[in-house]
């Protein structure tokens, strides 16, 4: 009986998996595997890992939720430390496979990866087979070739939504062969090939701040829709709450388990439509299916564009600009020590957590370009290393949107921060909750210490360039908001 490789990329999940489930009607014999790079997590050109410890804790949290399922299955994951081609042409001379399923990946690297998977295959005679399953809405199925993508969001919207159907979900799997007797796994010393930081077990305190403990895997991301639209009934508020700061529930928090495709978004999607059903129907729910479509848009905007997504010049291929802060400049903004408190807050909490709002990332991505004059891929470079929600689409993407290089009708997009920061943030509580050096300031000056004396800022504790820096900019366009 033929033995056929399942390669588990970004789809750590057995729901809505259309690899595994035709793997499974071709043949009971499937290898489940996984392949760990050890270069994903090498430094990049700023000094800091490619994927860091936030990432790697949860890639390795889903990957042990997959080996349990799987192991209720009669089968257990293969996870191999490698190359992709390497370690796949390994197990198949091990197990005589005749075919790899995968997913199918849009971006440079991930595309690479699968050239060289096939090359390094072809000489057994096996095959490889990729999947699109990623998106809400699969390619083939909308009303225009991918190259003719329009190249608005809105535009884009308008034309899937007049009557694009989403696919039906694939059944889940309920049954596997034992692995073969002699295939090997890599030993627990091959993670040694592995930074410190992105080894199994590897361990570092949650911040008691964080919003929410993201916990990787299928199960933690489906218990986590379960929480939020069933049993706390949040999504019928989603739109109202979706720019919040703090706590749990102001938005659905999806996000990681999504990019690691943890989650199907079809699946999501029925889940929307159940809620709909059973609760209500209302533009919440609507726009957290905008959401999934904002995801679908930059995967398909990737496809079209490819390289130039990672470009300094980006989609629009424009020509880079003339000076570029120095890098000393966009450490502050990093490190979270612009002076600048919505800044740094949003900052501080993705440096300890791995995670930000979607009002925060539009701040400080809108901050480090605009106000700041940095190199936006240093930035966008900086949250792949972080984000426990990155996928390269939507990542490079947004900034891209964000550095007026990519897809936004909108010339010149400017997120006054000031103005930002009273609106969404009125009293300081995620300031302060953020800095808690600045607790002691009133909510009048709490987004703007500099706005009061050396004498006034010492009889609240606070000593600027000492315990808290001055502002490393003061951008003309906050005049009014001071």
């Amino acid at each position: 009986m033929e033995t056929v490789m399942v390669w588990f990329r970004n789809d750590l999940r057995l729901h809505d998996h259309e690899p595994l489930h035709k793997a499974r009607q071709r043949t009971p014999n499937v290898i489940p595997v996984y392949c760990l790079d050890p270069q994903w997590f090498a430094p990049t050109s700023l000094g800091r890992p490619k994927t860091g410890a936030f990432r790697a804790r949860f890639l390795w949290q889903a990957l042990a939720d997959l080996q349990q399922r799987l192991a209720a299955l009669g089968s257990q994951l293969v996870i191999k430390v490698g190359p992709a081609a390497q370690a796949l042409a390994q197990v198949q001379a091990q197990t005589g496979a005749v075919a790899v399923y995968a997913s199918k990946e849009v971006t440079p690297e991930e595309t690479s990866e699968e050239n060289q998977v096939e090359a390094a295959l072809r000489p057994s005679g096996c095959w490889l087979n990729t999947f699109w399953q990623a998106s809400l809405y699969h390619p083939d199925d909308l009303p225009f070739p991918l190259k003719a993508l329009p190249d608005v969001f809105t535009d884009f919207r308008k034309e899937v939504e007049r009557g694009t159907k989403i696919r039906p979900q694939w059944p889940t799997i309920t049954d596997l062969a034992p692995l073969p007797a002699g295939l090997v796994a890599d030993p627990p010393e091959a993670y040694l090939a592995l930074p410190e930081f992105a080894r199994p077990g590897a361990y570092f305190a949650t911040d008691r701040r964080a919003v929410l403990e993201f916990i990787g895997g299928e199960t933690a991301g489906q218990a986590r829709v379960q929480t939020y639209f069933w049993e706390h009934d949040r999504l019928r508020v989603y739109k109202e709450t979706r720019n919040g700061l703090l706590g749990p529930d102001y938005s659905s928090k999806l996000s990681p388990w999504l990019a690691l495709g943890c989650l199907s978004p079809r699946w999501v999607h029925a889940q929307v439509q159940q809620y709909e059903a059973q609760r209500v129907k209302n533009e919440s729910t609507y726009w957290l299916i905008f959401e999934l479509l904002w995801r679908d848009y930059f995967r398909f905007v990737a496809k079209k564009f490819g390289s130039r997504l990672f470009m300094a010049g980006g989609l629009k291929n424009e020509p880079p600009p003339a000076r570029l802060a120095p890098a000393s400049v966009f450490e502050r903004w990093a490190n979270a020590q612009t002076g600048v408190p919505f800044i740094d807050a949003n900052m501080e909490e993705l440096n300890q957590t791995g995670f930000m709002s979607n009002r925060g990332r539009q701040n400080v991505a809108s901050f480090v370009v605009k106000d700041l004059h940095c190199d936006w891929r240093w930035a966008a470079s900086y949250f792949e290393s972080l984000l426990i929600d990155y996928d390269p689409c939507s990542n490079w993407g947004n900034w891209n949107y964000v550095a007026g290089i990519g897809n936004d009708p909108r010339p010149n997009r400017y997120f006054n921060v000031m103005r930002q920061a009273k609106q969404y943030d009125p009293k300081g509580a995620y300031v302060k909750h953020w800095l808690p050096v600045l607790q002691p300031l009133p909510p009048s000056a709490v987004h703007y210490p500099a706005e009061l004396g050396a004498r006034e800022l010492a009889n609240y504790g606070i000593y600027l360039g000492g315990n808290y820096p001055k502002p490393v900019v003061t951008p003309s366009a906050w005049a009014v908001e001071n």
